[in-house]
């Protein structure tokens, strides 16, 4: 659950305002009318099926990135209303579902949104830095990517897989077939790609506070608290298997993150710790993240397109291990501090 935000605001306040008074030069956006920020990043920053689609299902502008109103820059932007008093911070969300590292600064991105998709499929967007033209009036820049680089995603379905055949997937990726990234290329090559990517947003952005933002615990501590049964949590997928995407993917993917953002000397936010113990495999009433099948909105598909997964006839949709809306409630707790002390340091 959030913390009240009232006594954080009452602090900002006071110390934006002891700030006017003692520094002696301001920055050209602190003479600004608004502090600008811009969101970037993949499903996990975009929201996905998390409350309603954004922009509005039937709208003409909609790009099928799967931007939604309770995805943490949402949550986050209606708590930043307030801060600092006459002077509000002006959100350029341009998330989008299924990006990658390199869709972040210089490639383009063919969205791939099973919701409502034009008959002729969806077409490219730009590099989100070039969408959310990124520029020397940029405050803050908030960048949660890297899961769909390796991709998570994929090897998660490939998990899956195994796990219904009764065999690990660890094999797979830590000893691959000829021609394949093991787990070790795969992180080695993610940390180039982020190093890359950052050096884009600075010099787009020379003059922004740039802060990265790390995925949340969305496997359990342990394998073994999984029941292989219920499609709900990690379905069949080896209790082994759960405890190594744990320990040396995720993990090692965050680790990988903040390596990088320290080496910028910019500013991780760690959603990780907080949300241990809020995973795919506990109940409904506990998880900050739902499973391979779970709840979401109407407007959701039960089916994931070429597949064979199928959520409908236990009642849920396709989540794919992705926060729901209590998972973004937390991680927008901690990227709310993060920008207002962002904001405080211009």
């Amino acid at each position: 659950m959030r913390k009240p935000v009232s006594r954080t605001r009452t602090l900002a306040v006071g110390l934006v305002l002891t700030a006017a008074v003692l520094s002696p030069s301001g920055s050209a956006s602190a003479a600004a009318d608004q502090y600008e920020w811009a969101a970037l990043g993949d499903s996990y920053t975009a929201g996905g099926f998390v409350g309603d689609p954004q922009p509005a299902l039937g709208d003409a502008s909609r790009d099928g990135c799967d931007r939604t109103t309770n995805a943490y820059p949402d949550v986050v932007d209606r708590e930043l209303a307030e801060f600092p008093p006459g002077k509000p911070v002006r959100l350029t969300n341009v998330s989008c579902g299924n990006a990658t590292i390199a869709d972040i600064a210089k490639d383009k991105q063919k969205p791939i949104s099973p919701v409502q998709p034009p008959a002729d499929g969806w077409a490219e967007v730009d590099p989100q830095i070039k969408r959310a033209n990124l520029n020397a009036g940029t405050d803050v820049v908030t960048i949660g990517v890297g899961g769909n680089s390796l991709p998570f995603g994929g090897m998660l379905l490939k998990c899956l897989e195994e796990g219904t055949a009764g065999k690990s997937c660890r094999e797979h990726y830590t000893n691959p077939p000829e021609g394949e990234e093991s787990i070790q290329d795969k992180l080695a090559r993610v940390q180039d790609e982020y190093i890359e990517m950052l050096a884009h947003v600075h010099q787009a952005a020379p003059d922004a506070k740039v802060i990265t933002v790390g995925y949340p615990a969305v496997l359990p501590d342990r394998g073994s608290d999984c029941n292989r049964l219920s499609l709900t949590e990690l379905g069949p997928i080896a209790h082994g298997d759960v405890d190594w995407l744990r320990d040396d993917v995720l993990k090692q993917l965050n680790r990988t993150i903040q390596r990088v953002t320290n080496f910028f000397g910019d500013r991780y936010v760690d959603v990780y710790s907080s949300s241990v113990g809020h995973d795919a495999c506990q109940p409904a009433a506990t998880k900050w993240v739902e499973g391979i099948c779970g709840d979401a909105a109407d407007y959701w598909p039960s089916r994931l397109p070429g597949t064979l997964l199928n959520c409908g006839p236990i009642g849920k949709r396709v989540t794919l291990v992705h926060p729901n809306a209590r998972g973004y409630e937390n991680t927008a707790a901690h990227v709310e501090r993060a920008i207002r002390i962002a904001l405080l340091e211009r």
